[in-house]
Formats: structure tokens, sequence, C-alpha cells
């Protein structure tokens, strides 16, 4: 989906109080993410909040579910990405990114298409390191950033995120992907009365909710449109959202789009918060990858970088963290 510094350093005093440190590190902080990118992205397309309805499976047609397991982590429920393309003519989709991909036989068309609609492997990654380290979300705020299928966002939800926001450069994957699999994952789990599924089977068909009834999305926000627009639009929310963690997996495979992610995680990140990447060393074709992305990184001297985990297998593809320096 869509990059100098002479930071002055105040002396502390004796006098200086515990309060005053903090906030001073805070507007550091700012102060120093204000100041990395004096180059304004172009932008793509305009952000769009997306408001669920109240079944988003219910106007769907021939939609198969099935389910992710990894570890002790909990079952992860997702529409069956085959399916979903040998019906994509009989979808709504009007960014027409579905007949294009076909036509084009591509996952990535810059601009247009982002790859959205598949679930690429450095996000499989993410989720063994998250079982790996047994973290938990309670109480956090999570953004799933480049989101696709929502996997990594959903995750979070399920093991007690008080709130996550999800965010892909296509509306069309947002609305007929990322939020069907929400939808899917935050059912109650209980015997299906039409099709006799038991707890922890995917089910073959949902009953809408009762308008009475609460709404499992409710703690969760959808985003379209390019990462520039994005943060524009969330910064005039009151107040605008800050994150504990943000998720991004397979992002940063084109190097004209750093300079927004950059800014993303800069003014949306908490001042304690973590944002953990997944990527693979070099994208091909594209020219991205870690080495450049790093380098970036360390040019605007915003964020510390660590490397958690490594994955040799095939290209060569990489778990890291971003927080603020302090």
């Amino acid at each position: 989906m869509a990059f100098s510094f002479n930071f002055d350093i105040p002396l502390k005093t004796e006098e200086t109080t515990d309060k005053e440190t903090i906030d001073g590190e805070a507007k550091d902080v700012v102060t120093k993410c204000s100041e990395a990118s004096t180059t304004v992205p172009k932008k793509l397309k305009d952000a769009i909040e997306h408001k669920p309805l109240l079944d988003p499976l219910s106007h769907l047609e021939n939609w198969v579910p099935e389910t992710i397991t990894i570890g002790a982590l909990p079952p992860l429920l997702c529409l069956n990405e085959s399916v979903f393309e040998k019906t994509a003519s009989e979808r709504e989709d009007s960014e027409e990114i579905l007949a294009k991909t076909r036509t084009e036989n591509s996952d990535l068309i810059t601009g247009v298409y982002e790859g959205g609609l598949k679930i690429w492997e450095c996000t499989y990654d993410l989720l063994e390191y998250i079982d790996d380290e047994g973290e938990t979300f309670s109480g956090k705020s999570v953004l799933d950033l480049g989101c696709g299928a929502g996997i990594l966002g959903i995750l979070a939800l399920k093991r007690g995120a008080r709130k996550v926001d999800f965010q892909d450069y296509n509306s069309t994957v947002i609305e007929q992907l990322t939020i069907p699999n929400v939808f899917l994952n935050c059912e109650d789990g209980s015997d299906d009365e039409e099709t006799g599924e038991k707890n922890g089977s995917p089910p073959t068909k949902k009953k809408a909710l009762n308008a009475s009834q609460t709404s499992p999305l409710d703690c969760c926000g959808f985003f379209s449109g390019d990462w520039n627009s994005f943060l524009t639009l969330l910064q005039k929310k009151k107040p605008s959202p800050k994150y504990d963690i943000i998720f991004t997996s397979e992002t940063i495979y084109n190097t004209d789009y750093y300079s927004s992610l950059h800014s993303v995680f800069c003014d949306l990140l908490a001042e304690n918060g973590i944002v953990y990447l997944a990527t693979k060393s070099h994208y091909f074709g594209v020219g991205g990858g870690l080495n450049l992305f790093e380098k970036f990184v360390e040019q605007n001297n915003v964020f510390q970088m660590k490397h958690l985990k490594d994955v040799e297998q095939g290209l060569k593809r990489h778990i890291v963290s971003l927080t603020f320096k302090k």
C-alpha cells in the first residue's frame, strides 16, 4: 500500500520535576516527528471511514470460511481466498480491483490495488512470533495498518484489546473481506441451529443479528485510503487516537511510501507504544525491503528499531519492532 536534523535538547536543572521531565519527553517526540519528514507525501486515495452493516455476512453470497490455527493461539476464521477469487464477478467492487487483478494477473497494481486480498507469509511469521512470546492485548488500543484480511487485528480483539482499528488501501478489501472476517471471528461460538456446527468449527451460515443485540464490531473502526489521507482523517477526530500497538505486515515493499508510513507511526503511536513490523529482506520488482527502511528510520532519528526474529526459509524474512527514542 502507499521521505537534517538538529535537535536542541534543553538542559535539565536540579529543579526540574518529574512531571516536567515527562512533558518534555512527550514534546520532544512531537518535535522530532514534525521535523522528521520534510517531504509531503502525495495523496493517492482519499480516506474513508466505513460503517459496517449489523450483519456484514448477510449480503455476501458463496462465502466459505477457513480456519487458521497456529500454536496456542485461538483459531482464526477468514473467508477462503480461492472461493473469494472465483466469485469475484458476483461481488460489489466500485474500485474494480477484482477484475483488474484477474486481467493483469497481478497481486499489486501500484496506486490501484495494494495486495490486500491475500494473506501474505510475513503475517503468519508475526502470528508465530506472538504465539512464541505469549503476547496478550488486554486493555490495549491496536491499529492493524495495511490490514488486508485483518488477521492480526482480529487476534488482538480475541485476546482482549479494548479497541482495534483496521486500515487498508482499498475500500473493496475493507468491505468485502476485512469487516466480514472480523464479524465471523466475533461470534460467540455457540451451536448453530441450522447447521449443527459446534464450538471451534467454521460456520457455513450466519443468521442476522437482532437490532437490539450489541454488534461485535462496536469496538472496531474500519478505514480505507492512502496512509497520508488516513492520518489526516484520524487527526480530525477529537481526541485523535493513539495506539499502544501498531501491527503492519508486508508494507515496506515500495520506498515511495516510506514517508507516509513513518508519519503514521510518529503521529498515531502512543508515547510508550510499539510497532510490530513483519517484512521480507527485499521485494524484487518493487525495490523496497528491510535494509532500505532501516536506513530511512535511522536517518529520521525518531524511532529505535529492534530485530526480534529472523526466518531463514525461502526468501529471508524478519520481525522487527519500533519504539520512540527516549
